[in-house]
């Protein structure tokens, strides 16, 4: 099956081959969009009058309703609409941007909002945009309604119309979660008394309450289990706490195949929240069935297995690590960081990986449907790109790249790569 793929060929006039839209059956992926025209940058229409910008709508509001309008008129040409979302990452660099956005999506969406994952992080791709969202969706057509879930204690956020858990086909998509009560802050069982110096860690307390009380429900409210999950994002505000979480995450994910990123972030919707987890699973009563895609990776490179499940193979957060547990380019790329050296040599090795996980699963890199950089600096983009010329060429990369709170998972990490891969033939 060929991607229905729309893209520009040269992005803001660069040779950077950017896919805006990818359509892989009757799936549709939506990746990295902001608040900026493709060819020109950005408008008036978000900047504001050139001599009085604060006038009018607030910038961030601006921002979400030229973001979100596009993102429309995109679903209507593949014979869709916003209605039949099932997945929202959001990202800002600026809490205060969120109030302003949630108001373009309330107009947009209408009474539907479906499960989301929104945190702050350093930058989005462009310096001045303050939202960076991605989207995916499905065409209408039997056998692949939308199904929405709202389980006791699961809900997201107290916002109208905010959904925590869809079921499209086979799959569930469960909302970003977070150890709290929505408008009431964190759950009284995660806080660690000021009083006690060994009354456990808020990372281990957070992490299993997420994964009983949210993630657990959520799913079998849905008609699904724990053992059912495919692929999970992890969002940490302190990445030393990644050994703490994964130690509690697979004491109950230990035998259960899923793919995990892991990923440092600025901050969260809830005072003390120091986490934040979404979650995709199949059904019990799934046609498709899930399998561990291995490959010659080092076990330092990611957190968690590659997962193949029907059209889509979903590998882990992959990271540039080599067998000598070092990172690549580690002895080149300090003294030329003006050639974005070490995001060449990472991205590179971030390649190698995918396709070797591609092959293993019997596909390729050219059926990528979207790929989610998170760097530790904006200025590693141009060696990603180079990366993904020098290998695939012309090919138009449906990329989201926003920049994290440092520091990285190790030394010297440029990025962190989620992907989502079809294996349509």
């Amino acid at each position: 099956m060929v991607l229905d793929v729309r893209s520009v060929e040269n992005l803001l006039g660069t040779p950077v081959p950017y896919a805006y839209a990818v359509k892989a059956g009757p799936w549709v992926f939506l990746t990295g969009h902001e608040a900026y025209d493709w060819q020109t940058g950005m408008t008036d229409e978000v900047a504001g009058p050139p001599g009085f910008p604060l006038f009018g709508h607030h910038r961030s509001r601006r921002e979400g309703d030229f973001i979100l309008r596009r993102m429309r008129r995109l679903l209507g040409e593949f014979g869709t609409d916003l209605a039949h979302s099932i997945r929202l990452d959001q990202y800002y660099p600026n809490p205060r941007a969120v109030a302003a956005y949630h108001l373009s999506r309330h107009a947009e969406f209408g009474d539907y909002i479906p499960p989301s994952t929104s945190v702050v992080m350093e930058r989005c791709f462009a310096a001045e945009a303050t939202i960076s969202t991605s989207l995916i969706a499905v065409v209408p057509e039997p056998g692949y309604e939308v199904r929405k879930f709202h389980p006791p204690g699961v809900a997201s956020a107290p916002t109208p119309g905010f959904v925590p858990a869809v079921v499209c086909n086979d799959f569930v998509f469960v909302a970003g979660q977070m150890a709290h009560n929505p408008g009431a802050g964190l759950d009284p069982r995660v806080v660690v008394p000021e009083h006690s110096a060994w009354a456990g860690t808020a990372i281990r307390k957070q992490t299993e309450f997420l994964i009983l009380e949210k993630l657990k429900p959520a799913l079998e409210a849905a008609d699904s289990s724990l053992e059912r999950s495919l692929k999970a994002q992890i969002y940490l505000a302190d990445i030393k706490d990644a050994a703490d979480c994964l130690d509690v995450w697979n004491q109950y994910y230990a035998d259960i195949p899923c793919a995990v990123t892991v990923v440092p972030t600025k901050s969260f919707a809830t005072v003390g929240g120091i986490i934040e987890i979404n979650l995709i699973a199949l059904t019990n009563n799934a046609a498709r069935e899930k399998q561990v895609v291995e490959a010659d990776i080092p076990g330092m490179a990611t957190y968690g297995p590659c997962i193949k499940v029907g059209e889509f193979l979903l590998p882990s957060g992959l990271m540039a690590i080599g067998g000598d547990g070092h990172i690549a380019g580690r002895t080149i790329s300090p003294g030329f960081a003006g050639l974005a050296h070490a995001g060449y040599s990472q991205a590179a090795t971030i390649y190698d990986y995918a396709e070797a996980l591609c092959q293993a699963a019997e596909t390729t890199m050219a059926k990528l449907l979207r790929a989610q950089y998170f760097v530790a600096d904006i200025a590693a983009f141009p060696g990603i790109a180079m990366a993904w010329s020098a290998r695939f060429g012309r090919q138009p990369h449906p990329f989201a790249c926003v920049q994290t709170p440092t520091p990285m998972p190790a030394p010297g990490t440029a990025i962190i790569a989620d992907f989502w891969i079809s294996t349509l033939p």
